[in-house]
């Protein structure tokens, strides 16, 4: 088995693969146009991915929106390399570097397909919230560290 690595995607090639997996599993099959898949703070929050030897395989973003409380955002794991405890492992980490900077809750939008991923994991479902691209119901939810 190769090694598992969960990295600050740092390099132009690691930052380039970062948003490529953002883009390809959260964006483009809903037609979304390439740059849907980034926001105006990117550089405020923190970014972390997976990585199987040479193989990125999953992306997700920590957002800091109060002094306690912070948000998981694109968070996504290749099709091929789901339900294999990748998704799991990459929200230890963003769970673990939120407590290392105070954050006491974590919230996140869960697409419905997603909700039982992190009621795996102690997220609770607050509140069914807006439809993304018209199709694609999400589910706003929280976890207390």
């Amino acid at each position: 088995m190769e090694k598992i690595e969960i990295i600050t995607p740092l390099s132009k090639l690691e930052i380039k693969k970062y948003y490529q997996i953002r883009f390809e599993e959260l964006r483009k099959a809903w037609k979304q146009p390439y740059g849907s898949e980034r926001d105006s703070i990117e550089d405020k929050c923190v970014h972390r991915m997976i990585k199987i030897g040479d193989n990125y395989i999953g992306v997700s973003r920590l957002q800091y929106n109060t002094k306690s409380q912070a948000q998981i955002r694109y968070m996504a794991i290749k099709k091929k390399y789901q339900m294999k405890g990748f998704g799991k492992i990459l929200i230890m980490d963003m769970e673990s570097i939120a407590k290392e900077n105070g954050i006491s809750e974590i919230i996140l939008q869960s697409r419905e397909s997603a909700v039982q991923f992190y009621l795996n994991l102690n997220y609770k479902i607050i509140d069914k919230t807006h439809l993304l691209f018209d199709e694609i119901q999400h589910f706003l939810m929280r976890k207390y560290l």
